[in-house]
């Protein structure tokens, strides 16, 4: 049987690079969808709800293709963290952590289009974040300028050294995209890592 035609459906170069990493020819294809939560939804409902609608959405320009989506929301206390776009913002955004944990929603979808079915996963990152003095926080934003990242971190990059500690069972999830997660998703879809 022929692997089908594999999509990423995001803008995400982050995503990008850690699908690259499993070596599976992809397409990347840009969903375009309202990315808002919905009054009184849950920061994991939210999560899930959005990789599926980018899967979904990227599947109807595709039919017969498998298609990734995946959709990130951190939370503290119970209050939705998003990509904080200015250093203003991410600034307010790493005070309001200091010290704290912080947990990561990582949604995972994969849609197959030749049967119509879904497969979906929440993947949990705890993070705690170092209690660290303004002028570092600042600093690091000014290095890195991590406005595109929901927490305001790239723990793959520099921001690593703002935390203190991250408790997940899928490495990957925190960068954007649960490759534990994936592959056994994929597998279930009958893609096969191995072969020459």
């Amino acid at each position: 049987m022929n692997t089908p035609r594999l999509i990423l459906a995001s803008s995400s170069a982050y995503r990008r690079e850690l699908l690259s990493r499993l070596r599976l020819p992809f397409e990347v294809m840009v969903p375009d969808i309202d990315e808002a939560p919905l009054a009184g939804e849950a920061p994991e409902a939210t999560a899930l709800r959005l990789a599926q609608a980018k899967a979904a959405a990227v599947a109807e320009r595709a039919p017969g293709s498998l298609v990734i989506g995946s959709d990130q929301v951190a939370t503290l206390d119970g209050l939705q963290i998003g990509k904080p776009y200015t250093h203003d913002a991410a600034l307010a955004q790493l005070q309001l952590m200091r010290g704290r944990r912080v947990i990561f929603h990582t949604a995972l979808s994969l849609f197959d289009g030749r049967n119509g079915s879904a497969q979906v996963e929440n993947v949990q990152t705890f993070v705690t974040f170092r209690d660290l003095p303004d002028a570092d926080l600042d600093a690091y934003l000014r290095i890195e300028q991590p406005y595109d990242c929901a927490g305001s971190a790239k723990n793959e990059g520099l921001g690593i050294a703002i935390l203190e500690r991250i408790d997940s069972t899928d490495p990957t999830a925190l960068t954007g995209l649960p490759l534990i997660a994936l592959t056994g998703m994929l597998r279930r879809a009958g893609v096969s890592f191995f072969t020459e």
